[in-house]
């Protein structure tokens, strides 16, 4: 398993929800969505942002409009179309049941001891960093046997300190 593919992916998946629900709260910018997304650590570039906002628009869950501005060009600010705030709580639900469903699986792991997330560190984090992988045999279930089949601990390194 590619690690950094894998954190990519999970990146990927949330990002239209996420920028629909930037865009509910009311008309935006495109540069401000970039803002708020970069300050809760979600790194998005104009490439990624521009294409998948068409996208959305094109689906009919977001719709524009143009706003003269005094310092240089029009600029297009988006809002949500009827649709898109229907598509919106129907997602809203269903992040809310796999959030669920994943903590319930991530808290059991903890509670056995058999989590990959040492007490210390969190699960939240969701900067880049370096992966590596550790094979190890795993730790026994309290309910089976102590001879249990061959499994794969990945290990997630600290991030690197500035110095």
């Amino acid at each position: 398993m590619n690690i950094e593919n894998a954190q990519v992916q999970m990146r990927k998946g949330i990002l239209e929800f996420c920028i629909l629900h930037i865009i509910s709260r009311g008309e935006i910018y495109a540069s401000d969505m970039l803002d708020e997304l970069t300050s809760a650590r979600i790194m998005v570039v104009e490439g990624t942002l521009y294409p998948l906002l068409t996208r959305l628009k094109n689906a009919g869950l977001l719709d524009y409009k143009w706003v003269e501005s005094t310092s240089g060009p029009p600029r297009k600010y988006y809002m949500l179309t009827e649709l898109g705030r229907n598509s919106l709580e129907s997602l809203n639900e269903t992040w809310q049941e796999l959030s669920d469903s994943v903590m319930l699986i991530v808290n059991r792991a903890k509670a056995t001891g058999s989590g990959i997330i040492p007490p210390t560190q969190t699960a939240v984090d969701v900067q880049p960093a370096p992966a590596s992988v550790v094979l190890a045999a795993p730790l026994p279930d309290p309910g089976t046997p102590e001879s249990s089949t061959d499994s794969v601990n990945i290990v997630m390194p600290e991030p690197k300190q500035d110095q």
